[in-house]
């Protein structure tokens, strides 16, 4: 009876909203509805180790309609289906959306007639609110352990340590410069991890959706100014988070502008009874931790697989060649010729990099058994292609390779770089400078 009468004054207590409000919910329910359902939004809530969820539209009947918006809206000639490409800005992504801002347009329109009596929409807009919370939070979560335990920005590879700036894109300079700072690619982490954490909390959602809007409009601006691919997802989570903050606008300029004593927040309840309500926010919380842990152990594990932690090649280095011989005709690695190698870098354990005199790089699959002193090599899609080499080490800073390299016969005396020497392994950080060391 008690429930009964708290739900009937609830009830009476609710406004009217206007008829912009109703367009606007209706509208937004749909589309952000939509988005987060489409994407990897909606896969970081269900963090699950050692599975790689593709987004749902990828799969029919989604990317079958997304192609026809590609063909017969965008007007391409050959519409592009979705493959995974690690980049977010794909055709298929823009069409999605333009699919999606359609659809959400025709079903407002249609909602709105049906539905045109309805005085408000409170008890859906409070969880709508409740799934925007835990898919912004489930977004910033996961980049945010990303950053923490530094693998979305690794410390540049061998490979790149020698590659000349001018070869590198914007999105080369922006990951190289921020993996060789891992201190603020931490701290970067920890903004997002913040933001993520405070939303999972009813109290702190208002002060983690403005995190969150403080975060991504810095990695929207990074990601337009260095053409990084993921401009539309960024851009959206900034979308979210202004949804979360609309309804404390008022609060948030009384605190800022006016200097009028902010109201009480206008977190809604998501049940009439205070017993319910306990519940629910314990529901959050444990889901909350959840994810945290989740997030936490994929990253951790990421960290061995492929981070800094992942095992190296059993010849790391960076090895310049000091002399080569093909087919017994000795060349020198000093004259520039394109296909001549100048080094010949190990890093990861299942490839090598030939380093040419152009500075352009060869890669080449590697498989190294150091019992016996051996190395097959594969060369890329080219199963008729093989080499094997036999490797001797005198000295630990010196290698010497014979064998063939598919119909080639190769001899290569190689020199171990000392890789300390490089200014950005080295250089480290210093509280004290007399002069700037800009070089």
């Amino acid at each position: 009876m008690g429930v009964q009468v708290a739900q009937l004054q609830q009830q009476a207590i609710q406004p009217t909203w206007s008829v912009a409000s109703r367009l606007v919910f209706r509208f937004s329910l749909v589309y952000f509805g939509l988005y987060c359902l489409a994407n990897q939004i909606i896969t970081s809530l269900i963090p699950l180790p050692n599975v790689d969820i593709p987004d749902p539209a990828s799969f029919r009947p989604v990317s079958q309609v997304v192609l026809w918006t590609e063909a017969h809206i965008l007007r391409i000639a050959k519409p592009i289906p979705w493959v995974e490409t690690g980049s977010g800005d794909k055709t298929f992504d823009w069409a999605l959306v333009v699919y999606l801002l359609i659809v959400s347009a025709l079903a407002t329109a249609l909602w709105s007639i049906l539905d045109r009596r309805r005085e408000n929409y409170s008890t859906f807009y409070k969880w709508f609110l409740l799934f925007i919370r835990f898919a912004l939070a489930g977004q910033l979560i996961t980049y945010g352990f990303a950053k923490v335990i530094p693998l979305q920005m690794p410390f540049p590879f061998l490979t790149t340590l020698l590659e000349p700036y001018h070869n590198l894109s914007p999105m080369g300079v922006l990951w190289s410069s921020i993996g060789a700072a891992p201190a603020y690619e931490v701290f970067a982490g920890c903004a997002e991890l913040l933001g993520g954490v405070l939303l999972i909390v009813p109290r702190t959602a208002t002060l983690g959706a403005l995190v969150c809007l403080v975060d991504m409009i810095q990695v929207f601006m990074l990601n337009m100014t260095y053409d990084v691919p993921v401009k539309l997802l960024s851009f959206h989570l900034i979308l979210l988070s202004l949804y979360l903050l609309a309804p404390e606008f008022r609060r948030l300029a009384d605190f800022f502008f006016s200097g009028r004593t902010a109201g009480p927040p206008s977190q809604p309840q998501l049940f009439v009874t205070r017993r319910a309500n306990r519940i629910a926010l314990a529901a959050q919380i444990l889901f909350g931790i959840w994810l945290v842990g989740m997030n936490a152990w994929s990253a951790q594990a990421s960290w061995h697989l492929y981070g800094g932690g992942r095992t190296k090649s059993s010849l790391y280095g960076i090895w310049n060649v000091e002399e080569l011989s093909i087919d017994g005709q000795t060349r020198s690695p000093l004259v520039t010729d394109y296909g001549r190698w100048r080094r010949v870098v190990f890093d990861f354990p299942t490839n090598i990099a030939f380093e040419r005199m152009d500075d352009s790089f060869a890669w080449y699959g590697a498989s190294i058994d150091t019992k016996a002193g051996t190395i097959s090599l594969t060369q890329g899609g080219n199963k008729n292609w093989k080499g094997n080499l036999a490797f001797q080490r005198p000295a630990s800073d010196q290698l010497i390779l014979d064998g063939n390299m598919g119909s080639q016969k190769v001899h290569m005396r190689l020199q171990l770089v000392d890789r300390s020497k490089f200014m950005i392994v080295s250089r480290g950080f210093h509280w004290v400078s007399e002069y700037p060391f800009n070089r």
